[in-house]
């Protein structure tokens, strides 16, 4: 395992997580918050617990990263767009539980689910670009 380029993929791999996850949540889906603003916490509490959230981006980044290095570095991108299929569904089942436990919206939850899709696929082509072997002169 090539440490440094395990470490940067791991930074790469958690800023395309902070920036999706921004957009996704902050942007896109905010409306949909706003809608049921009675099952989230006071937007001042979810700040006090901002670094609980970098933590569990940075976990997951972590996480991918180390699995993809030890059992897939250095094969194609087409191998990471399936790895990374796998592992967002496995991540995705949260939503379901979520959807079962919470008063969330059915169409919220179907946001949830495919943008969380669409993250894990893009966060395996960026690590997959970046955790690969050098190419040999």
């Amino acid at each position: 395992m090539n440490i440094p380029r395990l470490l940067l993929a791991i930074a790469v791999g958690f800023l395309v997580i902070f920036v999706t996850d921004f957009l996704i949540h902050s942007v896109w889906l905010m409306k949909d918050y706003e809608a049921t603003k009675a099952i989230w916490r006071p937007e001042s509490e979810m700040g006090s617990h901002i670094a609980w959230m970098f933590l569990a981006q940075f976990l997951c980044a972590a996480t991918f990263t180390i699995i993809w290095a030890m059992g897939f570095g250095g094969r194609p991108i087409s191998t990471a767009i399936v790895f990374a299929i796998l592992m967002g569904m496995f991540q995705q089942i949260w939503v379901l539980v979520n959807y079962v436990v919470l008063p969330i919206p059915g169409d919220l939850a179907v946001k949830w689910y495919f943008s969380g899709l669409g993250q894990a696929i893009l966060l395996g082509i960026a690590v997959s670009l970046v955790y690969r072997p050098r190419a040999t002169a």
